[in-house]
């Protein structure tokens, strides 16, 4: 067993979920309440890394972000920083590849916010920050939660993405599932069966909580009411 690469896959989907969230929630509002021309296309981008495969998200990713790169020269000189082939490149590359797993059931939820609510809430003298935190995320929990575990356990799992932006360097960017795929290519198939059957079961762990949790919070919402 790697302890070491499931703590830092662990650690990056903290912080990825941590990135991700505000920006994700401002988003999936944005696109829920607005109508403009090339809405589908803003729409489009947001889905492209669901229809991508992994390995040409992360050469893309790869050519944009490395040293020979505008941003990546221009990040090294003013921030001393590299963005590919360690920690802070897997972050940004699973930033990238999880935009839809968060942005998308955000975005469902406030379409499914009735609008008189948000009419009724302006009446009574609620301001924008008011209405936003009593009465549209109480609404829209559960889509928010959904979209936290989505992108947590996806994070989890990712490969293609973040060997093309990582490589594999122990202990700063192997994580766990490319550890399994080392297992496997040196023949360790215990190894490998044993680092698969833990994120098997803290996948499903998560998302079985992420249901309970929902449920208890429609549960309540139906109570009071």
């Amino acid at each position: 067993m790697d302890w070491s690469a499931l703590w830092l896959s662990l650690e990056l989907a903290a912080v990825t979920l941590v990135v991700l969230l505000p920006g994700g929630l401002w988003l999936g509002r944005w696109l829920a309440y607005h109508r403009f021309a090339g809405k589908a296309l803003v729409e489009a981008v947001v889905v492209l890394p669901l229809v991508l495969p992994p390995t040409v998200l992360g050469y893309y990713l790869l050519v944009s972000l490395g040293g020979n790169s505008p941003i990546g020269r221009w990040v090294e000189a003013h921030l001393g920083i590299h963005l590919t082939f360690n920690f802070l490149g897997l972050v940004v590359a699973s930033v990238v590849f999880n935009i839809p797993f968060m942005v998308q059931p955000v975005q469902r939820a406030f379409e499914a916010i009735d609008p008189q609510l948000i009419e009724a809430a302006q009446v009574s003298g609620l301001g924008f920050w008011q209405t936003l935190w009593r009465v549209e995320l109480p609404l829209v929990w559960t889509g928010v939660v959904s979209a936290c575990v989505l992108t947590f356990v996806h994070t989890l799992g990712e490969f293609g993405v973040v060997l093309m932006v990582g490589g594999s360097i122990p202990g700063e960017t192997k994580t766990i599932a490319i550890a399994i795929y080392d297992s496997v290519q040196s023949f360790d198939l215990d190894g490998a069966n044993r680092m698969a059957l833990l994120l098997l079961v803290l996948s499903l762990a998560a998302v079985a909580a992420s249901f309970v949790a929902t449920a208890r919070l429609s549960g309540h919402r139906g109570r009071t009411r």
